[in-house]
């Protein structure tokens, strides 16, 4: 562990790494027989606090802001999401860990806890590991690869278009996932810091993940 903090030091590192980690432990979800799913997801969860502790003193851009800009395009890129899900093709086959109480007995009250902590997780852990890797390293990486000399206001067309094109293909929901990356980008581009993309990427996973619970909407998970 000691040796991870160290190679965290290098600027790239820092941004990278801890978003590769997590994307490694996603991968492994459910491999192991379906209730594997959730247990990989906690795990990743707790594992993603602790990269995000080792981050903040190496990463000075993941610091939380809010806005009433950061409020209003979370709320309307989760209307986005859910709305336009019918309206055009897949790609890519989704990761959806679907309903846990499918995977547990009636009886049990872990369908509940890992809706909890997948809330939580989509909520509190995931927008700053992937607003730090796409938003501040890969935008500013694809400018200049003395990156951290690129300001983070810069409107600049190609790494603009090439990051929000990886953020939207990287979700089955791959529209969405475009116009999501162009309104986090945009917030970081106005305000010139990543906290309101932060939020505003919070708050969208927040209210879907609300929705995906209420309405058994799983295959978004």
């Amino acid at each position: 562990m000691r040796y991870l903090t160290k190679i965290f030091r290098n600027p790239v590192y820092a941004r990278v790494a801890p978003f590769l980690i997590f994307v490694l432990l996603t991968a492994c979800q459910g491999k192991l027989g379906a209730a594997s799913a959730y247990w990989f997801y906690l795990a990743k969860t707790v594992v993603g606090v602790w990269l995000i502790f080792e981050m903040r003193p190496l990463v000075s851009e993941m610091r939380w802001a809010f806005s009433w800009e950061a409020i209003v395009i979370g709320v309307l890129i989760f209307a986005v999401w859910v709305g336009l899900d019918h309206y055009y093709p897949k790609f890519i086959k989704s990761g959806s860990t679907g309903n846990p109480a499918n995977a547990f007995s009636p009886n049990s009250s872990l369908p509940l806890f890992f809706n909890v902590v997948h809330i939580l997780g989509m909520t509190l852990v995931v927008p700053p590991l992937e607003e730090v890797f796409y938003r501040s390293f890969l935008y500013r990486y694809i400018a200049s690869p003395n990156f951290l000399a690129v300001p983070l206001n810069r409107f600049l067309p190609l790494p603009f278009f090439v990051t929000v094109a990886f953020f939207g293909f990287a979700h089955a929901e791959w529209l969405a996932g475009i116009l999501c990356g162009m309104a986090y980008q945009w917030l970081v581009i106005r305000k010139n810091r990543l906290g309101d993309a932060m939020t505003a990427h919070a708050i969208t996973n927040f209210l879907l993940g609300v929705y995906i619970v209420w309405r058994g909407a799983w295959h978004f998970w």
